[in-house]
């Protein structure tokens, strides 16, 4: 089967040539003909399955018939990177429609994103929270959608965007085509699906289990000696790109200067950073600038790139449809990968859980000559928190001189302000007045 087959516009089928695809993944053979029929899909699929395509493809199709200018797609996705990808493939196989799209999402200006729904789109790729700042605020017409795309629900789920689906799905007509895709279907998002979607078609590529391209491992080691188990380990293993997963953002960080300090190219991409800089980290590991990338789990959702050779986890994860996710980066369009995991005796259960989700014990290894038996330090814990220092007490006069005074939280180019998970709240004694929207620029991913 050829990507001709699908009768696209001449177009679109022009610009399929041109980008090289030839046969469509088991998914896009699937998915395609249903969606081009305007039928409601519920997909099941990972990541790196080419289901991007599946629907980016129908929907350009789609377009290139009916008004220009107003906003007819709407794609939904978890995290800012994955906005940023989507986008990307819209922009890629859309070059020769004249189709415009925008992506929509926090932690950077928002005027940019105002203009350019002033000027007219068809599509928007967003992630929540920004889009009902938008909406909130007026500065997107939905009223004329026609198709809807949620990606990644299961990753949207585990960031607690449901009650936000939920409120956009308010804001749209009743009356469009619904395309709902997740790695993993649980109940919560089963119940999501049975509420939006309209006698669909069920999609399903594989058992949602890591690629059988990927090999497995366990390497047992206490918590205080993990860093230097990795160290040996990439000292004795032949890598093109190496992915590490942590369970916190914290120790990301950590984790990552301290291979930079051990010579090794590395970045971390991790929630505290800015957008600027997480797609600086994201651009440089994808063109061999960074070899190895530390990240957590939200920051690397939608990680695309080919060549990692190897996806270790620092530390387990928390189910195991997130080791699905993590392992997922590696093994891909065809190739071998590995997965390494560092696992201590705290983590026994997950272990277990997670073989039975493969359905076979993972082989455990040790790496010869590594010391396992240095003590754990008394006092302070790998990776642990330096104490504060005691903040300087004001003199009166200076407190009431900066009474009530504060740095503008929604304005990003502020030298003063920094992305914060925490909502803004108003200071005791500030000057009152009347309550308006913002748009909250500094919620991550969103």
């Amino acid at each position: 089967m050829e990507f001709q087959s699908f009768n696209f516009h001449p177009v679109i089928a022009a610009r399929i040539t041109e980008v090289g695809y030839i046969s469509p993944t088991p998914i896009q053979q699937q998915a395609i003909p249903t969606v081009m029929l305007g039928r409601d899909v519920m997909g099941l699929a990972q990541t790196g399955t080419g289901k991007t395509a599946a629907f980016a493809l129908p929907i350009l199709n789609r377009l290139m018939n009916g008004p220009r200018g107003q906003v007819r797609a709407l794609i939904v996705a978890p995290t800012r990177e994955l906005a940023e990808q989507i986008n990307e493939s819209f922009v890629t196989l859309g070059k020769l429609t004249r189709l415009k799209s925008v992506t929509v999402y926090g932690g950077v200006n928002v005027n940019p994103q105002i203009q350019a729904l002033k000027n007219g789109v068809e599509i928007v790729v967003a992630c929540p929270g920004r889009l009902l700042d938008h909406i909130g605020q007026g500065t997107i017409d939905l009223s004329h959608l026609e198709v809807l795309v949620l990606d990644e629900a299961d990753q949207m789920f585990d960031m607690g965007f449901l009650p936000d689906i939920r409120r956009i799905l308010k804001q749209i007509p009743a009356k469009r085509q619904t395309l709902l895709f997740s790695a993993t279907m649980p109940p919560d998002i089963n119940k999501l699906a049975s509420d939006i979607l309209s006698d669909p078609v069920t999609v399903k590529v594989g058992n949602t289990a890591p690629p059988v391209t990927v090999s497995h491992a366990l390497y047992p080691v206490e918590q205080h000696l993990k860093t230097g188990l990795l160290l040996e380990l990439l000292k004795h293993t032949d890598t093109d790109s190496v992915l590490i997963f942590t369970r916190t953002k914290h120790r990301a960080k950590r984790l990552g200067e301290q291979l930079e300090k051990a010579g090794y190219k590395a970045a971390s991409l991790q929630g505290n950073l800015s957008q600027n800089r997480r797609q600086a980290a994201l651009d440089g590991f994808r063109d061999g600038t960074y070899q190895i990338l530390v990240a957590t789990d939200i920051a690397a959702r939608g990680i695309d790139v080919s060549q990692i050779s190897h996806v270790v986890n620092y530390d387990i994860p928390d189910t195991p449809e997130a080791y699905v996710h993590r392992i997922g980066r590696t093994g891909r369009a065809a190739k071998t990968g590995d997965a390494f995991t560092m696992v201590c005796s705290d983590d026994t259960v997950m272990v277990r859980t997670i073989e039975k989700k493969l359905g076979a014990p993972l082989e455990r290894r040790t790496v010869d000559g590594f010391d396992y038996s240095v003590p754990a330090p008394k006092k302070d814990a790998e990776f642990a928190r330096p104490p504060r220092e005691p903040r300087p007490t004001r003199k009166p006069a200076e407190a009431k001189k900066n009474h009530g005074a504060s740095v503008n939280p929604f304005k990003t180019d502020h030298p003063g302000n920094k992305p914060s998970s925490r909502p803004q709240q108003a200071r005791p004694g500030a000057a009152a007045g009347p309550p308006k929207t913002v748009f909250n620029s500094s919620r991550r991913g969103k």
